[in-house]
């Protein structure tokens, strides 16, 4: 019998969560400014911090879609298994897990609707290792501008758009919609 997706998931769901839970919403509130996020260890290719995330954000009511080698049987047994998430197409997704490149074309995503802005997805993209700052961050939760990476543009149209959560091993950082990106 196959135990790992019955492995890797919050060793004290509440505490873990909770402590989860917070370092999104300073991810998502501080735009820019990495926040460790851990007490998952969820199957490879996921990292880390996706599986926190997912422990914390997603249950049976939370569509989610993996993208690329993400899409694996592992990392779904894993999902499934945890909070019972339905796995789905891009278009139907509330959270999308994946690679940058994996995850094109974005236009796939809901970005909500006028009446509706909160039906937007929100993308949780995988990084090995983060490249140096390449835009300039304004907007809510910054303080003037700061630099940051960011992998590329996203659909915006405030209050419609994308939300981007980055993830490196241990450690996740917001770009929501709201956040004034440019190029350097």
């Amino acid at each position: 019998m196959n135990m790992q997706p019955i492995s890797g998931g919050f060793s004290n769901a509440p505490l873990q969560s909770a402590t989860a839970f917070r370092a999104v919403l300073q991810a998502m509130s501080r735009p820019g400014l990495w926040q460790a996020i851990d007490g998952a260890a969820p199957p490879a290719p996921l990292s880390q911090a996706s599986g926190a995330l997912i422990l914390t954000l997603a249950d049976p009511n939370t569509p989610v879609h993996l993208a690329g080698t993400l899409d694996c049987d592992a990392v779904r047994g894993w999902i499934t298994f945890h909070t019972g998430a339905p796995l789905v197409a891009a278009q139907d997704a509330d959270f999308a897990v994946g690679a940058w490149d994996d995850l094109q074309p974005l236009d796939r995503f809901a970005i909500g609707t006028p009446e509706y802005p909160d039906r937007a997805a929100t993308l949780i993209i995988e990084l090995d290792g983060v490249p140096a700052a390449n835009a300039r961050l304004t907007g809510p939760g910054i303080d003037g501008e700061i630099t940051a990476f960011c992998p590329g543009d996203r659909p915006t149209a405030f209050p419609l758009g994308l939300d981007l959560i980055l993830t490196d091993g241990a450690r996740i950082m917001g770009l929501p919609r709201s956040t004034g990106l440019e190029f350097l």
